[in-house]
């Protein structure tokens, strides 16, 4: 593989599966398939690869806010009702303790999830939201100190309930409403997680409960730990992650069909597939809604001046069509796309693919055949081709290592402030 072009291996691979591609598998049966229990417990070596472990794993790299430059799109319930976003946490009228804790955490602005989010999920009556948010926007602490904003401390019972896909994910939210809350010491904290075990019953004094679906399920049905019908404000984080894993999504709709009326409904999630949508159309009703505008990186090469054609897998197959027609006749010279291009799309004049984020498979592990099909897109009948991968974090960087191992090819770095060398590639 060392001294093959990337693109031969292409035409090879894309050959074979059409040749194989009428051939019928008989399974073999599921005996082998491992099961998860109500939490998703599973082995050590099955964590390893659980596309949650990934989000954990970008919570920790990226546990201060970024600067997230991302355009959002909001859609309200009400279209009638006056848009409101913040440029400061002054502006929320928040209650000097949790300004306090904001501060002390180190967000001296709100971020752009935090600034149309906030708002929102502090009004009053309260308001329901779906958004999509990367681990890294302030997502976490936005919803945070929403649940901390409408707890009444005189109350000695949940009143807040955030449920998330892991023992782990739900560790590291309780992390961050432990730091926002350090000087609301009249607020407590309690985790409905494996290994917290509880007597039938007993009455739980703790305001805000953090735990997974499986446990929080036990603690209001079983148990009797939690009553549903006092909780205030709902939180359902890593939507995505959740819908993934065995039992999570059934058990997430049981807990929320048993929250009274006036419960806010908050879902979170980095992706929006058809299954999550769904999955959230379930779960929150008559939501506000922010997500990512998916043309984003196309308005800003736009802006520079370039031409950009946006292929993206929500469009009709005419319309990608027409896309990659237009892109085909030089109409227009960058094409922004997702994985609905990695295959079988050839554009002879193609000679840069830029991995802007490097492919992944559903479980979040490196996709090396996703990988080997994008950068094909260059280099194709006989003509030179340059793969470019962009990488922002260890995590990335990580990634990127296990490409070079599978194919056994260096993949050489690039240093963008030597413009010899950028000029070398170029010609």
């Amino acid at each position: 593989m060392s001294t093959d072009s990337w693109a031969l291996s292409v035409d090879e691979q894309e050959s074979t599966a059409k040749s194989i591609g009428k051939l019928r598998i008989k399974a073999a049966g599921d005996a082998n398939i491992p099961k998860t229990d109500g939490d998703g417990d599973k082995s050590d070596e099955e964590e390893k690869e659980d596309r949650a472990t990934q989000s954990l794993l970008n919570k920790l790299i990226r546990s201060n806010v970024v600067n997230n430059t991302n355009q959002v799109e909001v859609l309200q319930r009400d279209p009638n009702s006056p848009l409101y976003s913040v440029k400061t946490f002054e502006e929320l009228r928040l209650k000097p303790q949790l300004l306090k804790g904001v501060y002390e955490m180190g967000f001296n602005r709100p971020s752009k999830i935090q600034e149309n989010a906030l708002p929102m999920m502090l009004a009053e009556p309260p308001q329901n939201l779906i958004a999509q948010s990367q681990s890294g926007t302030g997502k976490t602490a936005a919803f945070v100190l929403a649940m901390l904003s409408h707890v009444d401390p005189s109350l000695k019972w949940p009143q807040c309930l955030c449920i998330s896909p892991t023992y782990e994910l739900a560790l590291q939210t309780g992390k961050v409403i432990e730091q926002m809350g350090k000087f609301y010491s009249e607020v407590k904290l309690a985790y409905a997680v494996r290994g917290h075990k509880m007597d039938r019953g007993v009455k739980i004094k703790e305001q805000i409960v953090i735990g997974t679906p499986g446990t929080v399920l036990d603690w209001c049905v079983k148990l009797k730990l939690i009553d549903p019908k006092k909780i205030k404000v709902f939180v359902l984080d890593e939507a995505d992650v959740m819908i993934a894993t065995q039992g999570h999504q059934d058990q997430s709709i049981r807990i929320q069909r048993m929250l009274p009326k006036g419960c806010q409904m908050l879902l979170f999630s980095a992706t929006f597939e058809d299954s999550v949508w769904k999955f959230a159309e379930r779960v929150v009703p008559d939501p506000n809604i922010i997500k990512l505008k998916p043309n984003w990186l196309a308005g800003q090469l736009s802006k520079e001046g370039h031409q950009v054609a946006l292929l993206s897998g929500e469009m009709v197959v005419e319309q990608r069509a027409a896309v990659i027609e237009r892109f085909r006749d030089g109409k227009e010279k960058v094409l922004i796309t997702t994985n609905v291009c990695a295959r079988g799309i050839d554009v002879e004049q193609v000679s840069v693919v830029i991995n802007f984020d490097l492919p992944l498979d559903k479980d979040g592990n490196p996709d090396n055949e996703t990988y080997l099909h994008r950068i094909g897109r260059t280099g194709r009948f006989g003509k030179r081709g340059l793969a470019v991968n962009m990488v922002d974090s260890q995590r990335s960087m990580e990634i990127l290592k296990t490409y070079e191992k599978h194919f056994n090819k260096k993949i050489g770095r690039l240093d963008t402030d030597d413009l010899d060398e950028i000029e070398k590639i170029a010609n």
